[in-house]
C-alpha cells in the first residue's frame, strides 16, 4: 500500500535507503489552432522520485486542535511523521479520519523529498514550469487575436468608424 501511494527515486549516493523507481507518465494533448492540427508533448519525469522506505519513518500520533468538538479534541487523529535520514517532519491534520491523515502525511512527506533531493528536476518544479509554458501561451494567442481584431477593424471601417 505504500508503494502505491508514495512513488519515489533518487541518488542512491546520498540515501542509500532510498529506492530507485523508473517510470515517465506522458500526456499528448492536441489542439486545433489556425486550421491545422498540431501536437503539444508535455510529459513529467517521475523516475527520480524517490520512495519511502517504512523503517525510515518515525510515525506518531498525536491529538489535534480545531473545530470538529470533542471527535477531534479527544481523540490522537494528527499524524506527525518523520523522515530518520534526513530529519524531514511533517505534520497533517486535514481530516477527522487518522487513516486519510496518514496517506495525506505520506504524500506531503514524498514531495518534500522530491523538492530536496531532485530541486529543479522535482515533479512540482516541472508542473511549474508546464503551467508557466501553458500561461505564456494562451497570453500569446490572446493579444495575437487582439491584434487580428484591431487589424480587421482598421479594414472594415478605416478610420472614420474604429473609434
Amino acid at each position: 500500500m505504500i508503494s502505491m501511494l508514495c512513488r519515489y527515486a533518487s541518488c542512491l549516493s546520498l540515501w542509500p535507503t532510498i529506492a530507485v523507481r523508473t517510470s515517465t507518465a506522458t500526456t499528448t494533448i492536441t489542439n486545433a489552432y489556425s486550421g491545422g492540427w498540431r501536437m503539444f508533448s508535455k510529459s513529467i519525469d517521475n523516475s527520480r522520485v524517490p520512495v519511502l522506505q517504512e523503517d525510515d519513518l518515525e510515525e506518531s500520533f498525536v491529538r489535534g486542535s480545531g473545530p470538529g468538538g470533542q471527535s477531534v479534541a479527544k481523540t490522537n487523529n494528527k499524524v506527525v511523521l518523520t523522515h530518520k535520514p534526513t530529519g524531514l517532519v511533517v505534520q497533517c491534520h486535514t481530516s477527522r479520519s487518522l487513516f486519510e491523515n496518514r496517506r495525506i502525511a505520506r504524500q506531503l512527506l514524498v514531495t518534500k523529498l522530491d523538492q530536496l533531493i531532485n530541486g529543479e528536476q522535482s515533479v512540482e518544479a516541472q508542473r511549474q514550469r508546464l503551467d508557466q509554458r501553458k500561461q505564456t501561451e494562451a497570453a500569446r494567442r490572446k493579444m495575437r487575436l487582439q491584434a487580428k481584431k484591431k487589424a480587421w477593424k482598421e479594414r472594415e471601417f478605416g478610420d472614420e468608424g474604429g473609434t
